[in-house]
């Protein structure tokens, strides 16, 4: 019960990104970026049923990547997860719940992406890039990190970067965060710039619509941290106070930078800041004290906050900041374990033990996720972009892609079909 309540508060966050997102770009692109997130849940839903979960937690060992076990595989007897569907009759289903938890992670992810094209992209492109992505990189970097096996509370097989290697990642701040940030960038470069780009080029059109968007998100944050545990049990209960103490932390720490640098603390900031600290937290949130929590949503406030200006100083056009909140506050947190993190009682940060074994640890995971996606990314990106197309006709984008795309708009008064009834 409790894997199936934290599955539908993550499945929520999907629409919830929907509307942060939607809320942030140009009245005649809300559609677009809407149908971007929805796109990605009808469509990775549909390949985690068929082949994602298989190939996301095959049995360890199974199959291989680059000669290393444990990567990659296909458990042909989960395809269509009728072998789950079976056990349920003879077991409590967690099985079944687990599958679906999961699927929930690898539809937001792929959504994530979307907001760095914002304005330009082709939805049938975009779909194209999802499924192709899912398939490529999501389903085997969360083999990576989320597909082991604990005996005695010891791993004793699984994904390399948790065997092998020893990556703390409580929730996914390399599979969702770095791993959808890296890709953004990549896109990004792919696509190019906005006709116009320049800071402050397009104001959001609606800015309660971000706000309802990020309270969504930050809600289904719970379920996505503390539903890690697998359990309702003691760590859970800190994952979901953590989850709080650096969504908070960040709100608070990009208001006030707002203030102090430009004069003025806006909503938009203060969401965006909330939206920052849980990305830092998710893979930290079982490993840190509520009180080095808040430290790192603090932190991470300030660092993303000013991270979302090097776009303009290196020149990419990361429409929603994707790369700004999701890629720097995914490796700051990750990288964050290994400064203060714990593991029950064990101390693993090298501020408490002055050992930075575990702080390389954690930058072997961040590089090696954020490496592939990205490079993989480019590349689907390049060739969709060189072939069928992935950014929209200069006059479709300068016009709105919404009513080009997809023949609607999203205020029935800017649209002429509906002319009559006002």
């Amino acid at each position: 019960m409790f894997l199936i309540f934290c599955g539908a508060l993550v499945l929520f966050m999907t629409p919830g990104l929907a509307f942060f997102y939607g809320g942030l770009v140009r009245a005649s692109s809300v559609v677009s970026m809407m149908m971007m997130s929805f796109g990605s849940l009808g469509l990775i839903g549909m390949l985690w049923v068929l082949y994602g979960y298989s190939m996301s937690f095959a049995k360890p060992n199974e199959g291989s990547f680059v000669g290393i076990p444990g990567v990659i595989g296909v458990d042909l007897d989960q395809i269509g997860l009728q072998k789950l569907v079976d056990q349920h009759t003879t077991s409590d289903g967690t099985g079944l719940a687990f599958a679906g938890f999961q699927g929930t992670f690898a539809i937001i992810t792929v959504a994530l992406i979307s907001g760095a094209i914002a304005d330009r992209a082709k939805f049938g492109s975009w779909m194209i890039f999802a499924g192709l992505w899912a398939t490529i990189v999501y389903f085997p970097v969360a083999s990576w990190v989320f597909n082991f096996t604990v005996d005695n509370g010891k791993i004793t097989d699984g994904g390399w970067l948790v065997k092998n290697v020893g990556l703390l990642d409580f929730a996914g701040g390399t599979v969702v965060e770095i791993a959808s940030g890296a890709s953004a960038l990549a896109l990004a470069l792919v696509l190019g710039k906005r006709f116009g780009f320049r800071k402050g080029m397009h104001a959001p059109h609606n800015v309660p619509l971000t706000l309802i968007g990020a309270g969504i998100l930050w809600f289904g944050w719970f379920g996505f941290n503390a539903g890690s545990e697998l359990v309702a049990d003691g760590t859970a209960s800190l994952a979901f106070v953590n989850t709080l103490a650096a969504g908070v932390g960040g709100l608070i720490a990009w208001a006030l930078y707002e203030r102090l640098a430009h004069g003025k603390p806006t909503a938009v900031g203060a969401a965006s800041g909330a939206v920052a600290g849980m990305v830092a937290i998710t893979p930290s949130c079982g490993y840190l004290s509520p009180i080095w929590s808040l430290v790192l949503g603090l932190l991470v406030g300030v660092l993303c906050a000013w991270a979302i200006e090097w776009k303009f100083l290196l020149g990419y056009d990361d429409s929603l900041d994707v790369v700004g909140i999701h890629l720097v506050g995914g490796i700051f947190g990750t990288l964050f374990i290994g400064l203060a993190g714990q593991v029950g009682s064990k101390m693993v940060g090298m501020l408490q033990t002055g050992d930075p074994s575990q702080l390389g640890k954690q930058a072997i995971g961040v590089v090696s996720v954020g490496l592939y996606a990205f490079c993989v990314s480019y590349a689907l990106g390049w060739v969709i972009q060189k072939t069928i197309g992935f950014r929209v006709k200069s006059t479709d984008e300068i016009a709105g892609v919404d009513l080009m795309v997809h023949g609607e708009n999203a205020y029935s008064e800017a649209d002429p079909r509906w002319s009559w009834r006002l």
